[in-house]
């Protein structure tokens, strides 16, 4: 039992939420007050007896957590992995002392530091340096032992020259590089990751994952949210897969990553509109995607070297004019390994008009990715409001073709990725 640093036994965590039920078209002036009234009396009531405040007229429980149990032992490096909405965030929450369970518990042997979302720890209206000692003060250090690893954390987050500027005036990047730094280097016995990572550019990400490698290879315990397929294997021995708020498996890192790809196909059958594994205000959702040739027939798969034109249908509660739409999707390896990112504003093609219902079209001329299947995610903000966010939301099914136009297919060895190029010869005079 010694060598076990957190034990969950039967973990859950519910939330009330409210629901807003449909309003008549005509309510008198009296209706309309005594509503207020009443609304008034029960938020009192529940802030006298200690009760959350709940917007609504109905409300619901929901488990974020339920019946979660596992062991995790001293120097592991764990990958927690899930879908949107499988309480990933909420079991870190917990697990961080931020949030208490509401059923079972969990029991922490050792110094926790955690890095779950941009801002969490730090105090805005302090500057760099000074949110530097107090987190160290709250992870339980002495000032001789920040000061100690002060400059290690300061070289770490290259914020040199911003140390005493409050740092509610740093970017997100700045922010999260800052936070790291010190989650990492203040020696806790165990270091949470969630998802933040992604806000960091790919150097820092990469220089990020092999601090945590370093800090497990010490002997310290690492847990570490990702969608990331990739630095999840990379990273870690062991880990488990969250789906609506239960373990799902629990194993080396190799099965639970298999165990994951397969549940995401299962996922992938589901249409998209009833999808409920989602991010976003969602007044504007994905509701289906199409793959079309040039000759504008859909096809169920897409063959390597031709023009495709892929269709993002949607329905929205609102129409808008003149919107600042990005539209984006990313595709993924078999193994996780991001190969691209399709973004409407890196292209310049953001300002679009939104209709009750239609589709946004990403054309993607000469294919140039090898046959297999390809996991996707999909994304959409309107003018800075994320709408809908689906990870793994559409699966690419492409099939090898004639990509050079040579009337012969490229044997798979040379790689997986098809590049256009040509060679020519030219002579220099002696």
């Amino acid at each position: 039992m010694s060598d076990i640093v957190i034990k969950a036994e039967n973990l859950g965590k519910k939330y009330i939420i409210g629901h807003q039920t449909e309003r008549v078209s005509y309510l008198a002036l009296r209706d309309v007050w005594m509503q207020n009234a009443r609304t008034l009396w029960s938020k009192t009531k529940d802030l006298a007896t200690g009760k959350p405040i709940i917007q609504g007229d109905t409300t619901e429980e929901v488990w974020a957590l339920k019946d979660v149990s596992f062991e995790i032992h001293r120097g592991e490096a764990v990958g927690i992995i899930g879908r949107n909405g499988a309480g990933k965030s909420t079991l870190l929450k917990v697990l961080s002392r931020i949030t208490e369970p509401s059923a079972g518990r969990v029991t922490i042997d050792e110094r926790v530091a955690s890095l779950l979302e941009v801002g969490t720890g730090f105090h805005p209206e302090l500057t760099g340096r000074e949110n530097i000692y107090l987190n160290g003060t709250i992870l339980g250090m002495t000032r001789k032992e920040i000061k100690r690893k002060f400059d290690e954390i300061v070289a770490f987050a290259e914020v040199e020259k911003y140390l005493d500027t409050p740092v509610k005036r740093y970017s997100s990047g700045m922010y999260v590089r800052l936070a790291f730094a010190v989650a990492a280097h203040l020696e806790p016995e165990i270091l949470v990751v969630d998802e933040v990572l992604a806000v960091g550019d790919a150097a820092f990400q990469k220089k990020c994952l092999g601090k945590m490698g370093d800090v497990a290879k010490e002997g310290r315990t690492v847990l570490f949210v990702s969608h990331n397929m990739a630095a999840v294997q990379q990273l870690c021995q062991s880990g488990m897969v969250l789906n609506e708020g239960k373990v799902n498996f629990q194993g080396d890192i190799g099965s639970t990553i298999n165990h994951y790809i397969q549940d995401v196909k299962t996922v992938q059958m589901v249409n998209l509109a009833e999808r409920r594994d989602r991010k976003g205000s969602q007044w504007l959702k994905f509701t289906g995607v199409g793959f079309f040739n040039a000759g504008g027939n859909e096809q169920q798969q897409v063959i390597s070297g031709q023009d495709v034109f892929i269709r993002f249908y949607y329905t929205s509660e609102r129409f808008v004019r003149d919107a600042t739409v990005n539209i984006a999707f990313n595709v993924r390896s078999s193994q996780g390994y991001l190969l691209t990112n399709l973004n409407s504003l890196d292209v310049n093609r953001s300002t679009m008009y939104l209709h009750p219902k239609g589709f946004f079209q990403c054309s993607w001329p000469r294919f140039n990715l090898r046959s297999g299947s390809y996991d996707c995610a999909l994304f959409c903000a309107v003018n800075g409001d994320i709408v809908d966010w689906l990870q793994s939301a559409f699966t690419i099914h492409v099939e090898d073709g004639d990509f050079f136009n040579t009337g012969r297919i490229i044997n798979r060895e040379q790689g997986d990725v098809l590049v256009s190029y040509d060679w020519t010869s030219h002579h220099i005079e002696v």
